[in-house]
């Protein structure tokens, strides 16, 4: 049970609030950052039907995951895909062994992620790592793609102007509804450009399916993809997750957590999908009073969200589509408009520490230029840099 200091709740209270708050979360996490998923996974190598059977596997496999913590421990436990973590992926590009080999590396992840929970050391070790650097590291993977909008606009402004200007209103008014405002303003441009290029997808193309893939296992893909995927998750991910339903007085359970979502990562991985985790933005929306006044009814908001997931499931190859057919930036400038506000709180987190300022900003570049060494890409490398410069340039103790 929670602990909390909450008056005692409402008996009038609106028996279908955390339904509500639960259909909002899922609506909300799915619009905002789906566009973010289908660019990483279409990154690292998978077709456009892999993409889409990704994004089917990552909202029942997290939907399912929600259903069982929220109605086992009866806490407003709501899980996500990792969005930083398929901003990492696009940043990555295609490895060797291509998609098999990604796919593997997720499975990787997974593994992780249940030994994480297994054994507290490796949390701990995880833990260790400075934030400043892990913040760097997410921060220099999102810069590409935030800046996709500007790049966008300078080649077609006429095309992304209407989706920057709904963002930008909605960020005036309601910055919880301003990036899934800007997908509707983008799916009425693809909808126009589809339709003046003759270019209507066929109906079939529409009905979810899910495409098996074998992994395979590659070095350069478990340290490339696998290693910076499962920090990134713990650190931007499953860690503020904990924390966020701290702040409201939910103690979730670590192990059972790590196990089912690393479980889940496992059993979506061969269907294409890469991460799920603790959600941290969209847990305060099931977790806060907004959801019920009492917190110990807090938990059907959760559970109210993993169902709507299962139906947004079915959305999967519809939004995929969309998203094959798009004239090129739109889906792009959607992305980046929708991790612009975690590329600032990365940012802040990067530069907060003075000390270790000169390995952060290092970190952020490497990670940001892209490059590749020996078939790993920058995202492992600045990691390593960071951590290097960091102990060479620490202050010598006072003696």
């Amino acid at each position: 049970m929670p602990k909390s200091t909450e008056p005692a709740p409402d008996a009038t209270a609106n028996p279908l609030q955390p339904i509500s708050a639960g259909i909002v979360a899922a609506l909300v996490g799915f619009t905002s950052s789906f566009a973010v998923v289908l660019t990483g996974l279409r990154a690292v190598g998978a077709s456009p039907a892999e993409a889409a059977s990704g994004l089917l596997a990552v909202c029942v496999t997290q939907a399912l995951g929600m259903l069982y913590l929220a109605r086992r421990y009866r806490q407003p436990i709501t899980l996500a895909w990792s969005t930083p973590g398929a901003a990492l992926l696009a940043g990555t590009g295609a490895v060797v062994g291509g998609w098999p080999a990604a796919v593997g590396a997720f499975v990787v992840v997974g593994l992780l992620v249940v030994a994480t929970g297994m054994w507290p050391r490796l949390g701990a070790l995880i833990t260790s790592i400075p934030t400043s650097l892990a913040q760097a590291m997410l921060a220099g993977v999102l810069l590409p793609l935030c800046l996709k909008p500007v790049t966008a606009f300078a080649a077609s402004p006429a095309v992304i102007a209407p989706v920057v200007l709904v963002w930008l209103v909605l960020q005036r008014y309601s910055k919880r509804w301003a990036v899934p405002a800007a997908f509707g303003a983008a799916t009425i441009v693809i909808g126009i450009d589809v339709v003046a290029g003759d270019r209507v997808p066929n109906a079939s193309e529409l009905i979810p399916r899910v495409d098996f893939t074998v992994p395979h296992w590659t070095w350069q893909a478990i340290i490339g993809i696998a290693l910076p995927l499962y920090i990134v998750t713990m650190a931007s991910q499953n860690i503020p997750g904990m924390a966020v339903m701290k702040s409201f007085g939910y103690d979730v359970p670590w192990r059972p957590a790590m196990s089912v979502t690393g479980i889940g990562t496992v059993i979506g991985a061969p269907l294409g999908g890469h991460t799920i985790n603790l959600a941290a933005i969209s847990a305060a929306l099931a977790a806060a009073p907004t959801a019920h006044p009492d917190p110990r009814r807090r938990w059907i908001a959760a559970s109210s969200a993993g169902w709507f997931y299962l139906l947004l499931a079915l959305c999967s190859a519809a939004v995929a589509t969309l998203v094959a057919v798009a004239p090129a930036g739109v889906v792009e400038t959607v992305a980046g408009l929708a991790l612009l506000g975690t590329l600032g709180a990365s940012l802040a987190g990067a530069l907060r520490d003075e000390t270790g300022r000169e390995a952060a900003i290092s970190t952020f570049l490497i990670a940001a230029s892209g490059i590749g060494i020996f078939g790993i890409g920058s995202a492992f490398w600045a990691l390593v840099v960071g951590l290097v410069l960091r102990w060479v340039l620490a202050a010598r103790p006072i003696e």
